[in-house]
């Protein structure tokens, strides 16, 4: 099993996020299933390593902060007529234990020993700031 690891643009939080994909559902802009849709420029070779046993990792402010368990990669064709590839993930946004990570272009493999644990789901924001900081001294 593989993940991939992608920067979050335009987000500065996961709560930030969260509420993006709140308001892009009410206004329609998900699929039927409710199913979460990214497109990238390029599709994984590492493909059947990473459907429905992967996650895609979001890079929010210089740090992993949360997940997505990726459902599909999907080739498809953009409107310019490049080749392109749909990363279709579970709509649930998983926070992480916040991660720092160099900005880095386009998506990355992250192998599974090298990705972060789940946060409890009962902490909130403050809670992930103070193990962001835990993390960061090498206590957690």
């Amino acid at each position: 099993m593989i993940n991939l690891i992608k920067l979050c643009v335009g987000i500065d939080s996961v709560s930030h996020l969260e509420e993006v994909r709140k308001r892009r559902k009410e206004a329609g802009q998900r699929r039927e299933d409710g199913l979460i849709v990214h497109r990238t420029r390029f599709m994984p070779k590492r493909r059947d390593e990473i459907i429905s046993k992967g996650s895609l990792y979001w890079v929010i402010a210089g740090k992993i902060q949360c997940r997505q368990n990726i459902i599909d990669l999907s080739a498809q064709i953009d409107g310019e007529g490049k080749n392109c590839c749909d990363i279709i993930m579970d709509a649930k946004i998983i926070r992480t234990i916040p991660f720092p990570k160099r900005p880095f272009q386009g998506w990355r493999y992250l192998p599974k020993d090298d990705a972060p644990n789940d946060l409890n789901s009962s902490l909130g924001e403050g809670d992930a700031k103070l193990a962001a900081e835990l993390a960061s001294l090498g206590l957690i």
